[in-house]
């Protein structure tokens, strides 16, 4: 056998390489040719329905539990003045969008319309959503553009974007101060900032009411207080042991204030701080570091009494309501009640499985004897007793009446979930929240 050995010359073979090569190329550049993003967006308008500024104020108008989902950023919502006021209105960023949708819009067939600033965006994210399977999706061809020209309503999810905090404090009376959160639900945007964290500064130190959501919220407050003044945080109250009351207390501890809650909030948070923060946790990601649970240092029954300086601090639990531990701070000489979850007014109040809505209409007459004359709620504006009381315990009494006549008349629960609430609409979570109350009222009234 004879073995032919070839000699390679080397010219020979680059010069053969370059010419596969020429041939090769424009065969790979047409398999993997540069999308034209323009021509893309057409072809992608063509696939969706879009709508006008027109149709979305209908479609509002006749359907309020439409999702609207903006998938700009929060920071480019912000900077550019903000997003579509409308009750059920989200900020998820097209890169998140398939990971987030479920959070508000858990059913298929749910309404939604999604749009961001100049329509570019927006196409791409509704065309998404019909392929993961929602069947009623359109977008805002128009765009945010077109509804701020049309001097639409418009609104901020974050009041305060170079904060952690969702608005910064603002001065309620001489010494007051409060940073009032979001009326939504708490969230990733608003980092946990959906209620109010007031602040008392006095010659003798700093009381705060509640220790907020989470350790870097917490440390965002603080930096606003040192601000302000350079008396150090004394005090710190939780309001109740709800996790945006309560989890921020380490942050506290480690600065050296006392934190103080009502008997029953501190047994709340024993026996379900662990579950909230991990809930917390998931919602945070990453803004959640360093937040433990830790204890109360001091409680108290009914009543504690701080003298800081020429401020009297009252600390009253005037009995039940919407919570277990439920406070209020009462500064007399200020005639100003810090009232917590006691009252409530903008956002609809929640009740809760174990909230007994008589009692806390009861304990409202101790609440109004006090005879404040500015009242900072748990959640919304600094206020007055008249807001508070038409949209606490009016409503409370209202609620309690009209279900009271479907258990008499021999309804079941989902007649209870139809009873009248239309003179609370307007308010904020009300979508959320108001048939939750009718079923809950219902089922503690149902028994009594």
């Amino acid at each position: 056998m004879k073995i032919i050995q070839a000699q390679c010359n080397p010219f020979l073979f680059f010069s053969l390489l370059f010419l596969l090569c020429s041939f090769a190329l424009p065969l790979h550049a047409e398999k993997n040719e540069i999308l034209d993003i323009n021509k893309s967006l057409e072809e992608t308008n063509d696939r969706i329905i879009n709508i006008n500024t027109k149709e979305l104020q209908t479609i509002l108008e006749k359907d309020p539990l439409t999702v609207l989902i903006d998938v700009r950023t929060i920071r480019e919502a912000n900077l550019t003045g903000g997003t579509i006021d409308a009750r059920h209105n989200r900020i998820i960023p097209r890169g998140w969008l398939e990971f987030r949708i479920k959070e508000v819009a858990p059913a298929s067939d749910t309404p939604i319309v999604v749009y961001c600033g100049r329509n570019l965006r927006s196409p791409l994210a509704a065309e998404t959503l019909s392929k993961m399977g929602y069947s009623n999706v359109k977008n805002y061809a128009d765009g945010l553009v077109a509804w701020k020209k049309a001097k639409l309503p418009i609104k901020k999810e974050d009041e305060a974007p170079d904060s952690m905090l969702y608005r910064k404090p603002e001065k309620v009376v001489e010494g007051v101060w409060s940073a009032i959160g979001a009326t939504a639900p708490p969230s990733y945007e608003n980092s946990g900032h959906n209620n109010n964290l007031s602040f008392v500064i006095t010659e003798e130190g700093v009381l705060v009411v509640n220790a907020s959501d989470n350790y870097l919220l917490a440390k965002a407050l603080h930096e606003e207080i040192k601000a302000l003044t350079d008396q150090p945080v004394k005090y710190v109250v939780l309001e109740n042991g709800q996790g945006h009351a309560m989890l921020g207390s380490n942050y506290w501890q480690e600065q050296g204030a006392t934190i103080i809650a009502h008997k029953d909030t501190a047994h709340e948070i024993e026996e379900n701080a662990f579950e909230v923060l991990d809930r917390m946790k998931i919602r945070n990601r990453d803004k959640s570091m360093f937040t433990k649970v830790v204890m109360p240092d001091k409680t108290f029954d009914d009543k504690m009494i701080l003298e800081m300086g020429s401020e009297r601090i009252e600390i009253l639990n005037l009995g039940p309501a919407h919570s277990p531990g439920d406070i209020v701070v009462w500064l007399p000489k200020k005639s100003l009640v810090i009232s917590g979850d006691m009252a409530f007014h903008i956002r609809l109040l929640p009740v809760f499985e174990h909230t007994d809505t008589d009692a806390w209409i009861e304990t409202w007459d101790k609440f109004a004897a006090l005879n404040a004359k500015h009242v900072i709620p748990g959640h919304g504006g600094p206020t007055n007793m008249e807001e508070v009381t038409r949209y606490t315990k009016d409503y409370l009494l209202h609620m309690r009446k009209v279900i009271g006549e479907v258990i008499e008349d021999g309804g079941d629960l989902q007649t209870a979930y139809k009873v009248d609430q239309s003179a609370y609409s307007h308010l904020h979570t009300f979508d959320i929240l108001a048939t939750q109350n009718a079923g809950r009222i219902f089922r503690e009234m149902e028994f009594e």
